[in-house]
């Protein structure tokens, strides 16, 4: 997967997942705080329409309380005070009502149909009796009655809150009472506008998810430009390195041509000529120049297997990497009379890659140590365990400034060579210099050993 979109779904996917939490939480409170708020309204409002129907039915009783009180059950006193009542209306809908003890209607300003008629048995749509509640709460002290009436300004069956109270000396249930419509509304009007600031809440929450998903959006973009940007670089500075290595190469390669093998050739040939010579003209010892020639053809053909077997170390395939090492640093030794010690670990069966990427560690790092620290000792060790491969090469010449060789295009290519062999493999590359101290480590780890 890409480092973009890795990095577009480690950020995209919580962000979208925390944003759906808080729409969920946010819904969930807005809901319980109306549901609150509600609960708290209702009961306040209830508690004024109740303090408002109690002091309605105290004033009315105030309004008749000299007739009953002073004429007695006076059928003229009875009648002017049920008129009085009948006048005492406070809206199209609320109104005093009066009944008997036995249910009977004496006053109704809204429906006089049913004043003289018996109600006793009237039961709203829910099978509750309605009078014989409002009787039986008058009888037990006067209270609040909840029940369903017919509304005469609409003709439709609502809810209705009643407070009744009894006038003992005539025999009534005087009473009043206001329909619920309201609190119904402001629940309504509750519900909207949390509705309304719920939708509000969650445009904002989208909005601000849309702006960090833009974020991420381009910043996964801008990592992915940075990413191409930094990937061409180092390509480019790869292939200027191995365009530099090959012209390297190619250089030494040549040079040990011309300066060894050439020159030996050429010193053979002279030899040869001067053996043909004393054969033609039977003087001098043709059989002694000829021995001479011989030898020197010898040390044309190892200069031969010395420079083929830098460009491919066969000594890899022949004899492992411990023995290919072990040889290559007695080879060092003999050639540049520095005292080399070893301590190599046997190995098992390992990659072609991962042995030749150290062989050439090594070989390179001896060939800088002969050209370079001017050393007396070197140690070589190779150790081998279940966290891989590990590598160590000391040595005592007079150090060097490594950030400053690896500044140097030419002279810093070794040692960028090196490093980038272990890097590729997955493994390290180090170096540590000082005067009397330079300590190259490099190692693979386990994975890259696994054939």
């Amino acid at each position: 997967m890409r480092l973009r979109s890795m990095v577009m779904l480690l950020a995209a996917v919580p962000l979208m997942l925390a944003i759906a939490a808080v729409v969920w939480i946010v819904r969930q409170q807005s809901v319980q705080l109306a549901q609150t708020q509600i609960t708290a309204v209702q009961a306040i409002l209830r508690q004024a329409r109740e303090d408002e129907l109690k002091h309605f039915v105290q004033v009315g009783r105030g309004a008749i309380a000299q007739l009953y009180l002073g004429a007695g059950a006076h059928p003229a006193a009875q009648h002017e005070a049920l008129e009085l009542l009948r006048r005492m209306d406070f809206g199209d809908d609320n109104y005093f009502f009066v009944y008997d003890l036995s249910g009977m209607n004496l006053m109704h300003p809204r429906l006089p149909q049913l004043e003289k008629h018996s109600q006793w048995d009237l039961h709203d749509s829910t099978g509750k009796p309605i009078i014989q509640q409002l009787i039986a709460q008058a009888r037990a002290g006067g209270g609040f009655v909840d029940y369903l009436w017919n509304r005469p300004s609409t003709g439709r069956e609502e809810r209705k809150l009643g407070y009744v109270e009894l006038i003992p000396e005539w025999g009534w249930m005087i009473g009043t009472g206001l329909y619920l419509d309201k609190l119904q509304e402001t629940q309504a009007v509750i519900t909207t506008s949390t509705a309304t600031a719920i939708r509000s809440t969650l445009d904002q929450i989208l909005l601000i998810a849309s702006v960090a998903l833009l974020l991420v959006a381009a910043g996964g973009l801008a990592l992915n430009l940075y990413e191409q940007r930094a990937a061409d670089g180092k390509l480019r500075s790869m292939a200027h390195k191995v365009v530099l290595s090959q012209e390297t190469e190619r250089s030494r390669v040549a040079r040990e041509l011309h300066d060894g093998v050439s020159q030996w050739l050429a010193s053979v040939k002279f030899v040869f000529e001067s053996a043909l010579v004393q054969l033609e003209r039977g003087t001098g010892d043709a059989a002694a120049t000829l021995r001479n020639g011989l030898a020197q053809m010898r040390g044309v053909m190892a200069d031969v297997r010395r420079i083929s077997h830098d460009l491919r170390p066969t000594l890899l395939d022949d004899l492992g990497l411990s023995s290919a090492l072990e040889q290559i640093a007695r080879e060092f030794g003999e050639r540049s009379g520095i005292a080399v010690q070893t301590q190599l670990d046997a190995l098992p069966q390992i990659p072609e890659a991962a042995a030749t990427a150290m062989f050439r560690v090594v070989q390179e790092a001896l060939g800088n140590i002969a050209k370079h620290a001017d050393a007396k000792r070197v140690s070589l060790q190779l150790r081998y365990s279940d966290a891989g491969l590990e590598l160590q090469l000391h040595d005592d010449g007079r150090g060097f400034d490594v950030g400053d060789k690896l500044r140097q295009a030419r002279e810093g290519l070794g040692l960028s060579n090196m490093r980038e062999r272990m890097e590729t493999l997955g493994g390290q590359f180090s170096i540590l210099s000082q005067a009397g101290a330079t300590v190259l480590s490099a190692s693979l780890p386990a994975a890259a050993l696994k054939t």
